[in-house]
């Protein structure tokens, strides 16, 4: 009798602990979804539009966290670093592919993240202030070519792709621009309103409200998208700059645990409330990839953005 209740206790104790040894349900706590811009950006914007869903399928809180500074350096920097569980995860946007090659230093290594999805893809929009006598771009171009280093241009961070898609113009049409950096686009843009500085390009949220209250004029898109007039038909032949917004994790992310984020960014992209409102953030092409294929475009963009700055001679500290 005795050897049978020993051996019951033991069947009980063994079943015991293989439950406790299960893996809990994720996530278990609060998310932090980290962008590397102030609030207000297209990329915070994204980022609330689908921390909102997510915090729906699972339950748990999803917060997001601006951490600005250093074209998305201090950003990067923090998810690359941060405990690998899923509990911290990244916006990014190009800077995180374009900062290694454009910075003299950084704290990271794109091979320091997992991508999880690529969300999108965004144009950004050229303005320049009412009292620039420029038009189109030929104007501008004019404008800048008589008058070398005297147009200042505005842009949401060195490194991002608010700045890079004005150095590509800048060194295709062989222009002297001088870059003036901010922490995010909405500074940037009040002081181009302001008069301050001349230019900037920016998403279409950030510059289409203020385009149709006459406080800037736009004069082209970056995208190979005809929603507007395109640089590439402007005269800037070959001209395509888009920003992208891709949802990253530190690189030991555990495999399940990036299977499981990218089920439900995915099911959130799908949604037609959240379509609707990434459109009406910039973002003109939802993708949702596998995070193979997020790998992969970010490899090649990490390559073709090596190119571009290699070939401009930008540098930042």
């Amino acid at each position: 009798m005795n050897y049978w209740r020993i051996a019951a206790l033991m069947v009980l104790g063994a079943v015991a602990m293989d439950g406790g040894a299960q893996t809990p349900a994720y996530p278990s706590r609060p998310v932090k979804l980290v962008v590397g811009f102030t609030p207000g950006g297209g990329s915070d914007v994204v980022a609330r539009v689908l921390a909102q869903k997510l915090f729906e399928f699972s339950g748990q809180t999803w917060l997001v966290e601006n951490r600005p500074g250093a074209g998305g350096n201090l950003a990067f920097e923090y998810v690359a670093h941060a405990e690998p569980d899923g509990y911290t995860l990244l916006n990014s946007t190009p800077g995180i592919v374009i900062n290694p090659t454009l910075y003299r230093k950084v704290n990271f290594k794109v091979d320091d993240f997992v991508a999880v999805t690529l969300v999108g893809k965004a144009p950004l929009l050229l303005v320049v202030h009412p009292s620039l006598p420029a038009y189109s771009i030929a104007d501008l171009v004019k404008l800048a070519k008589a008058r070398p280093g005297a147009i200042k241009f505005a842009s949401a961070g060195t490194g991002s792709s608010s700045h890079l898609a004005t150095e590509v113009f800048r060194t295709m049409m062989g222009l002297e621009l001088v870059h003036v950096p901010y922490k995010g686009g909405p500074q940037a843009m009040h002081d181009v309103i302001s008069g301050q500085l001349e230019m900037l390009t920016l998403p279409f949220p950030e510059t289409l409200p203020q385009v149709r209250a006459g406080r800037v004029r736009a004069l082209a898109q970056t995208g190979d998208k005809r929603a507007f007039n395109a640089l590439d038909e402007a005269g800037v032949k070959g001209y395509s700059v888009t920003t992208w917004y891709v949802i990253f994790g530190p690189a030991a992310m555990p495999a399940a645990i990036v299977s499981k984020l990218h089920e439900d960014f995915v099911r959130a992209l799908k949604l037609p409330e959240v379509q609707e409102r990434l459109h009406a953030a910039g973002v003109g092409e939802i993708v949702g990839s596998t995070p193979a294929a997020a790998a992969q475009f970010v490899k090649a963009e990490f390559a073709r953005w090596a190119q571009v700055i290699q070939a401009s001679g930008a540098k930042a500290d």
